[in-house]
């Protein structure tokens, strides 16, 4: 594939798990018992991950790791420096805080950490950023609620939004609706996982339930008509992640991948990694995927771009700067 094409492309990634994007060389600085073999077994999902659940069985190792404030800093500054190697200038990192509280750290720490440390990344790497607080199925009312008061807490030092993330298919979001009804009360961005292990119907529920207008994965909007119409005529955008889309089986292969029939409904839609570790890509990889598989031209991946842009959660001056920028290159 022609990956280094887009090495050199100006990227803007709104979908990106800090928990499933762990890297060799930082994995080997914290366990350096770790060789590449282990690595690719444990933290990159191989050939018997057949669903949604074996992908997050390999973020698991990785948030082992991430229990101590040096390991958080030294795995923000790690995928800083992907970012950079990709070309990526904004970028939308998402984590659930209440994983890492297994040793010295408490919630508020968790983000307090994450916060001060990409913050230091930015100005060193030049990337803008975003950071998302993600609320998890399988939490209760009381997690997802603490979860998503640490995005109020926390919005003036780098946390942009909130999300609702892992198992769609084994648990119902019933659990969640206060914490979606408080980040609307508080004028926070919502973002939230839909359309993936579940069809049409969770992506229905999102929106109805927690008020999402962007939507992680959304790839199963095509089994219903009426929702790719509210979809597009509604402005709503989605996350897709092509080969996340792939490892977790909700596609069987890239010629199969719905991208471009949910394209050419005028839905706004731009191309994610996902997770970098466990999908083993980058961005360039994505956008070479969707060029050579896909038969995507160069407008189409500026113009998807453009389109994450727009449904950020970044500031106006921010989304002006980034929008001169895809621009110049087109």
């Amino acid at each position: 594939m022609q990956v280094s094409k887009f090495s050199n492309l100006p990227k803007i990634e709104l979908h990106l798990h800090l928990d499933c994007s762990l890297s060799y060389d930082v994995v080997k600085k914290i366990d350096p018992t770790v060789d590449f073999n282990h690595y690719k077994s444990s933290f990159q999902a191989g050939k018997n991950c057949t669903s949604l659940k074996d992908y997050l069985k390999c973020a698991d190792n990785a948030i082992e790791l991430m229990q101590t404030k040096k390991n958080l800093e030294l795995i923000v500054e790690d995928l800083f420096k992907q970012l950079q190697d990709d070309n990526v200038i904004y970028a939308e990192i998402r984590f659930a805080p209440l994983l890492h509280c297994e040793g010295e750290l408490n919630a508020e720490k968790v983000v307090e950490t994450i916060c001060k440390s990409a913050s230091i990344q930015s100005k060193k790497y030049n990337i803008d950023y975003g950071l998302i607080l993600c609320t998890l199925r399988h939490y209760s009312e009381d997690e997802s609620l603490k979860t998503v008061k640490l995005v109020n807490e926390f919005s003036e030092k780098g946390v942009v939004g909130f999300d609702i993330a892992a198992d769609e298919a084994g648990y119902p979001i019933d659990n969640h609706i206060e914490a979606f009804t408080y980040a609307k009360n508080n004028n926070l961005n919502i973002t939230a996982h839909a359309g993936e292990a579940k069809g049409s119907e969770s992506i229905w529920e999102t929106i109805n339930k927690l008020g999402a207008k962007r939507i992680g994965h959304g790839v199963r909007c095509l089994e219903d008509k009426k929702l790719v119409k509210f979809l597009s005529e509604n402005n709503y955008h989605l996350e897709i992640c092509l080969t996340s889309n792939i490892k977790t089986n909700t596609v069987n292969s890239f010629i199969d991948h719905p991208i471009n029939e949910i394209y050419d409904s005028s839905i706004s839609l731009s191309i994610n990694t996902d997770g970098r570790a466990i999908s083993n890509t980058s961005l360039s990889n994505e956008y070479a995927i969707a060029y050579n598989e896909l038969n995507w031209s160069m407008e189409k991946i500026i113009q998807s771009n453009l389109n994450a842009i727009e449904h950020s959660f970044s500031s106006c001056e921010t989304k002006e700067k980034l929008i001169k920028l895809i621009k110049s290159i087109s």
